[in-house]
């Protein structure tokens, strides 16, 4: 049988890879993997073809007698907290978060807001390959899709009720939002606002060719925002990728940090309000040494995972809770408000903690274990890079190792993960060192390992 889930849904270019034909098909396998009657909750970002795909996926949904709710342009974790507190069996995000404006794609939510299981995607795809169809009377598609238009507004207040509103309002902060010309703009600047904080904005008007700057949160692709943080003196900044599930956070002194780096400070914070909670978090492989040089001598316990907010966010509900759950790539979950990534509520928790302790985000930043990262990938077959994980693990089986996505080598001032994409066909390598000399000589020492015993024959 074949496979259409990717690491985050179902994912094409638009028209190419993926046409209306194929997004009618997976509705109609979505819609037999929920029932008849199920009510379910659709969505939709800013990206080309999402109106083409919402109307196929619709009318898939509803030819296997589905009951369709149209929650229109939102946020992905909108959408999913809408799904969890508005009794709805599940929901269909049309999305690529952060792939070029080229791509769209399709993703699945669970009655609890949480991307289905692993499991149950290969139902779903398994309903597709066989071409399960139902059959249902006239009367079953009689009646148009209702409007969600309370869908934002619902997420925005929950957003707001979760922290000390006015303890925020009372310190008069700033921040600078890059909404990456999508939907985290009808949202986080609301959320801001409403907490007394001043939202200055770039990139928030929608736009599906993403002219303002790539989908995509990085260190380049954040630069302008950077620089504005530090030219009007804002107290911090967010850049959100295309559907605001993700918020890569940015300095008052204008440095852009990865995820893990904030996902550790939100967390350190988190444990003083919610105490109720267990003093644990999980985040994914990729993730810095420092999450856990950092934690586990405050008495919070780090989790390994794999790769993938839906493997983090099933594992934190199967293990009895956390506090917290984050990624490299700037991805946050706020267990208390809900167990999935969620840009908008990681912005109201760095206005927070900023608020409640009175220290600059970059104050907080210096005090983390330093350490230098270089990310890089080399094109090869899966077959060539499950070789290049086996080799990687057996040259360094001196050294503390996490093999549960590729393999992860721990030493005492670096650490490296050498895994195979789960989107397209190439080998990432991530790893962080003391210093940038160091890092690129372990890189170097890395990819001639690699090449001696699995490209040689190239």
């Amino acid at each position: 049988m074949g496979r259409l889930f990717g690491t985050d849904g179902v994912r094409g270019v638009v028209g190419d890879t993926l046409t209306p034909e194929l997004a009618l098909r997976l509705a109609r396998a979505i819609g037999a993997y929920f029932g008849k009657g199920s009510r379910i909750l659709v969505g939709r970002d800013v990206r080309a073809g999402g109106a083409m795909l919402e109307g196929a996926v619709i009318a898939g949904l509803m030819v296997e007698g589905v009951k369709v709710y149209k929650a229109g342009l939102l946020p992905t974790p909108a959408l999913q907290y809408n799904v969890k507190t508005m009794g709805f069996d599940g929901g269909v995000m049309i999305t690529a978060s952060h792939n070029p404006p080229q791509y769209n794609g399709i993703k699945v939510i669970a009655s609890d807001g949480i991307e289905i299981p692993r499991e149950d995607e290969r139902v779903i795809e398994e309903y597709y390959f066989k071409s399960v169809a139902s059959k249902v009377s006239w009367r079953d598609v009689a009646y148009d899709p209702q409007l969600r238009s309370d869908a934002i507004e619902n997420y925005v207040k929950a957003i707001v009720d979760m922290v000390d509103a006015e303890k925020i309002r009372s310190k008069g902060l700033r921040a600078v939002v890059d909404c990456a010309n999508s939907v985290g703009s009808l949202a986080t600047p609301q959320v801001l606002r409403r907490l007394g904080v001043k939202a200055l904005t770039l990139n928030c008007d929608l736009n599906p060719e993403f002219p303002g700057r790539e989908p995509e949160p990085t260190v380049d692709s954040l630069r302008v925002a950077a620089g504005l943080v530090s030219l009007v003196g804002a107290d911090f900044g967010v850049g959100h990728d295309g559907d605001a599930d993700r918020a890569i956070v940015i300095t008052d002194s204008g440095e852009v940090i990865w995820g893990d780096r904030s996902g550790t400070l939100l967390t350190e914070f988190a444990a003083g309000i919610w105490r109720e909670l267990p003093r644990r978090t999980y985040t994914g492989v990729s993730s810095s040494l420092l999450v856990e040089q950092y934690l586990k001598p405050r008495g919070i316990e780090v989790v390994w995972t794999p790769v993938g907010s839906v493997v983090i966010s099933r594992m934190i509900q199967r293990g009895g809770g956390a506090i917290s759950g984050f990624e490299e790539n700037g991805g946050y979950m706020h267990v208390p408000h809900q167990i999935v990534r969620d840009g908008a509520m990681k912005t109201a928790l760095i206005a927070y903690m900023l608020a409640l302790t009175g220290k600059k985000l970059s104050e907080m930043v210096a005090a983390l274990p330093r350490y230098y990262p270089i990310k890089t990938k080399i094109p090869m077959s899966r077959e060539e890079a499950e070789c290049a994980v086996k080799a990687v693990e057996k040259h360094y089986n001196a050294y503390r190792q996490v093999r549960i996505d590729g393999v992860k080598v721990m030493g005492d001032d670096f650490w490296v993960l050498v895994r195979p994409s789960g989107t397209e066909p190439v080998l990432r390598i991530m790893l962080e060192a003391k210093s940038p000399e160091k890092a690129e000589s372990l890189l170097a020492q890395v990819k001639s390992v690699i090449e001696e015993v699995c490209l040689g024959r190239r």
